[in-house]
């Protein structure tokens, strides 16, 4: 394996609303520490080291995060951050990324991660990022997959097919299909066929390649990179003409290339401890439960006849107390305190929404008179 060509590319330009309270506008999901000293960006560099050095990380995000996200890793050089100037979808950020490395090194394969994942086996990480490189040299544009732990409808599924080899100590396969986020049923029965992993969203491809399947899949972005390369400049912070970024069409790199792609591989990761911490609920994945049957994060607990419960407190200070409570999620951040029932998670999401739109649905018309709901964003 010649690393010498290997970086990585870290999407970190997502807000996560579905973690708020604790996500917030000037401390999106990746600046967040869950149970940890260190944040979930710092956690996502860290695990790369050892495999990729600091100065071959680059790191995609937005202009207000991108001072903070560089003070947490100083000696990631200044031109390593490529700012997005508007969301435009994961396909347009491996462009843009492309476009940087063709200029820095031709030869060079990219690792693609996001910036908000857990990981708990860093060791079989690293020994996967290995295995997908040597995969990636035969032109194979390859990800990792999730081995299921149970049938779930919210992760995108892929399919294994013949296998292509031992690479680095990880067994290769053809992926087949891409399958979007099945039915409850449909999720048990890819379950049960045991050839299906999760979508992992992280990829691996040298850069020469995932160019030309642009060109060839989706051209009309493939011309605007074209216009981005021909101006692109290298200095602290690039960033991408306005007007030409507008112009992109919105689009997954899974949706642009990944399902209509001709040699894709998988490389299924066994007990890699992942999780994409998506909302609340998925720490319920993440931390192990208490005598009690509960999850306590960072909080200072009582529970009478309580259980199935999850409680995270930004600071310990406040004591939180629950009685008679069964599978319900208490976040407190000190200026918000959210209760809401497991099963019910994903709705955090249009919480943020009403405070957008400056109102609540308890009031009538929809607005809460003299409460400044900006502040809680």
């Amino acid at each position: 394996m010649d690393d010498n060509h290997f970086y990585a590319v870290i999407m970190a330009g997502g807000s996560g609303t579905r973690l708020w309270p604790f996500s917030r506008r000037d401390r999106p999901k990746q600046m967040l520490r869950l149970g940890s000293d260190q944040t979930l960006f710092q956690q996502a560099v860290n695990r790369l080291l050892g495999v990729i050095p600091l100065e071959r990380i680059l790191v995609v995000t937005v202009a207000s995060q991108a001072e903070a996200l560089h003070a947490q890793f100083p000696l990631i050089p200044p031109e390593n951050f490529l700012i997005e100037p508007a969301p435009r979808g994961t396909a347009a950020v491996v462009g843009m990324a492309a476009v940087a490395l063709r200029h820095r090194d031709p030869e060079s394969t990219m690792v693609v991660v996001t910036a908000d994942h857990l990981i708990r086996n860093q060791d079989y990480f690293r020994q996967l990022l290995r295995g997908a490189y040597d995969v990636a040299q035969q032109g194979f544009l390859v990800t990792l997959g999730i081995q299921p732990t149970y049938p779930s409808s919210g992760y995108g599924y892929i399919e294994c097919g013949e296998p292509l080899g031992m690479f680095q100590g990880c067994l290769a396969y053809r992926a087949v299909r891409f399958l979007e986020k099945p039915s409850p049923e449909r999720a048990a029965e890819l379950v049960r066929q045991g050839n299906y992993v999760w979508n992992s969203g992280m990829f691996i491809w040298k850069t020469e390649r995932i160019w030309e399947e642009f060109h060839r899949l989706m051209p009309e972005l493939a011309q605007t990179l074209d216009e981005i390369d021909r101006s692109w400049k290298p200095q602290p912070y690039p960033t991408v003409a306005q007007e030409t970024w507008l112009s992109i069409h919105q689009q997954t790199i899974d949706y642009g290339i990944m399902e209509r792609a001709d040699q894709v591989a998988v490389l299924p990761a066994h007990e890699l401890g992942w999780n994409d911490v998506g909302a609340w609920d998925s720490l319920y994945d993440v931390f192990e439960e208490n005598e009690a049957g509960n999850i306590v994060v960072s909080a200072n607990h009582i529970g009478l006849d309580t259980h199935g419960t999850l409680v995270v407190a930004e600071k310990p200070e406040r004591l939180i107390v629950t009685i008679g409570a069964s599978d319900l999620m208490v976040i407190e951040t000190g200026d918000v305190l959210l209760i809401c029932q497991r099963h019910q998670a994903q709705k955090v999401r249009d919480v943020v929404e009403l405070l957008k739109n400056g109102g609540n649905t308890q009031a009538p018309g929809g607005e809460t008179p003299g409460v400044d709901t900006e502040r809680y964003l």
